[in-house]
């Protein structure tokens, strides 16, 4: 017997641990999306092709070295290894290394490593922000689901406090003290208040299911007794007066050194830039210094394949200078094209910072609306409790109908919905602005 309670203990104590492992916090919610998203996944892979491409960029500076070997079968006259020809078939094998460097290009190789290496910051600050949009949409959705708890919360105090009058008012109905009638009144809100439950719990479970899809997990939602929850203490949003709210200039001010779409626009302008330098390039000559060595065998020469390869080694050095007369305009056209995409580039980084300004401007009235709806409903709220008080006072000394607080108490579950609501929108408007700057 003690053995199956340990069993079934142990069971239920590894049942727990397994549901507590399911429930986040917003900064686990955050780690589980950035590893899940595919968007950052593919802006990650592109960023390691900008790495690869600005490596490839500096090893362009090296010599490179190259081997070849050839085989010929020659019919008829041919030659022998002094080029002097004679009867017969023969056959020649070569072998020959060569090694090239390239001493000036008109700083071609430079700005293209300069063009590479802005290319891989924009596509690091493209990576950044990708994650940054994922933050945002899982501080939003997990802002949601806190929201949604507290309404659910508050439906079903609202409708606990209904059933307690029930219970109330049966045992003063079967004391002969009131009449079966009250009863009905009661019922029909007990139902309504039901119904607000039941909306909210599915409400609850919708943005439960919302955060997981961002988070891009599997789970078979049913809360509050489901295998996904998050934890209610984080983030806090119970002390809004102490919440810092930013102004438009500051917010915009940081913006501009810090936000990955800033920094983003500003490399590939300075990347379209050096694509100009490259282009004007080919309006230099090129230098360039190579070195050669070579053997063979000829099977027409008295001597064995080894001796040959030997007494035929010859290497040579040089110079190659190659300077551009007429390319039919191509270099002009390159450099062209590559000026238009300087200025569409600039064009690109206006209007970032036009649509970062707009947004700044946008989160901040909407966190200004907010903060005074949010206030409006803290003065609601006193109000109608002192409404619903009194009507209760009212009610007990019978000089108003069960009607009338009925009134009163939907009045007052109404306003605590909407305190509940525009507490949570003024707390994610400001994390909003914080999350901009």
């Amino acid at each position: 017997m003690n053995k199956k309670l340990l069993l079934i203990i142990s069971s239920l104590l590894l049942f727990a641990g397994a549901n507590a492992q399911q429930t986040y916090t917003l900064q686990q919610c955050i780690d589980i999306a950035l590893e899940n998203n595919r968007q950052v996944k593919q802006q990650s892979l592109a960023k390691q092709e900008r790495d690869i491409a600005y490596r490839q960029a500096r090893q362009d500076l090296l010599p490179n070295l190259n081997a070849s070997a050839g085989q010929d079968f020659t019919f008829g006259r041919s030659p022998d290894a002094t080029t002097t020809y004679r009867s017969g078939n023969s056959t020649q094998t070569s072998f020959n290394i060569a090694s090239n460097l390239t001493l000036f290009d008109g700083l071609r190789m430079k700005h293209n490593i300069d063009a590479r290496r802005a290319e891989t910051y924009a596509s690091a600050a493209d990576l950044e922000k990708a994650k940054a949009d994922i933050v945002m949409a899982v501080n939003t959705a997990y802002l949601q689901v806190l929201m949604n708890k507290e309404l659910l919360q508050t439906a079903e105090n609202q409708l606990f406090l209904t059933k307690e009058l029930i219970v109330q008012r049966q045992k003063l109905i079967e004391a002969g003290k009131l009449a079966e009638g009250e009863m009905f009144e009661l019922q029909a809100q007990e139902a309504k208040e039901d119904l607000s439950r039941v909306q909210a719990e599915n409400a609850l479970k919708l943005s439960l299911l919302d955060l997981a899809q961002i988070m891009e997990i599997d789970s078979p939602l049913n809360p509050p007794q489901g295998d996904f929850d998050v934890l209610p203490q984080s983030p806090p949003v119970g002390d809004l007066g102490g919440l810092y709210l930013r102004s438009v200039e500051e917010t915009y001010a940081s913006a501009l050194q810090s936000r990955p779409e800033m920094k983003s626009a500003s490399y590939k302008l300075q990347s379209s830039e050096k694509n100009v330098s490259i282009a004007r390039a080919g309006y230099f000559p090129t230098l360039t210094f190579g070195a050669n060595f070579r053997t063979g065998y000829n099977s027409l020469e008295n001597m064995s394949f080894n001796k040959q390869l030997s007494e035929y080694m010859s290497g040579s050095v040089g110079f190659n200078l190659n300077i551009p007369i007429f390319n039919r305009f191509d270099t002009k056209n390159r450099v062209a094209t590559a000026k238009l995409g300087v200025e569409n580039s600039k064009l690109e980084l206006e209007n970032t910072k036009k649509e970062l300004f707009k947004t700044i401007q946008q989160a901040h009235q909407n966190a200004l609306a907010a903060k005074e709806r949010w206030k409006a409903a803290e003065k609601s709220v006193k109000a109608t409790q002192e409404a619903y008080r009194y009507a209760e006072q009212k009610y007990d000394s019978g000089r108003a109908t069960q009607y009338e607080i009925f009134q009163v108490k939907n009045n007052y579950s109404q306003v605590l919905s909407e305190q509940t609501q525009a507490k949570f929108e003024y707390a994610f408007r400001v994390r909003i602005l914080e999350l901009l700057k």
